[in-house]
């Protein structure tokens, strides 16, 4: 297996999936790189993949390509990847670093001050919240993954798209 084959079972296998999907505590919010607030509300309807990293954090710098080639793949799927970043710099240390590492897929999303990270109970730099269109939390990963391997992104579309149980039909 190659190494970044190896990497992909890796956090294939450290992902933990919630067998009753959790809902997210109320009112957190986060900002966009103009500062302005968001709340994962705002994505209703959308999955995500959420993931905290920050600039000075090497296994985050590590796969941020692979979340920025993961986003394009997805996004058409209505699968949202929000790499928050936790650098307390905000916008202004976080720019340069897109710019500098070629990211072209991802938005710049901010949590400097780490609050949406403690009350999503985020320990360790990076951790991934896979969030399905529900709004609801169905698992994590904690440490760094290859994001764009295709059995990690078809875990992906499994995990967050809606089940059947929960989507509403009306027949006549």
């Amino acid at each position: 297996m190659g190494g970044r084959q190896a990497a992909a079972a890796n956090g294939l296998q450290r992902l933990v999936e919630h067998p009753e999907p959790r809902p997210l505590p109320e009112g957190l919010s986060f900002t966009d790189a103009e500062g302005r607030p968001f709340m994962f509300e705002a994505f209703r309807g959308k999955a995500l993949v959420v993931n905290f990293w920050a600039t000075w954090c090497p296994p985050c710098v590590a796969e941020m390509p692979s979340l920025d080639r993961l986003h394009a793949q997805v996004a058409r799927d209505g699968i949202e990847v929000l790499a928050l970043s936790n650098d307390r710099g905000g916008r202004a240390q976080v720019e340069p670093f897109y710019q500098r590492t070629n990211l072209r897929h991802l938005g710049i999303w901010l949590d400097p001050r780490g609050a949406t990270g403690r009350a999503l109970a985020v320990r360790v730099l990076p951790t991934t919240i896979l969030i399905d269109r529900r709004g609801l939390e169905v698992a994590r990963l904690t440490g760094d993954a290859e994001w764009d391997e295709p059995q990690v992104v078809a875990a992906i579309r499994r995990l967050t798209r809606t089940p059947a149980a929960a989507e509403t039909t009306t027949r006549t």
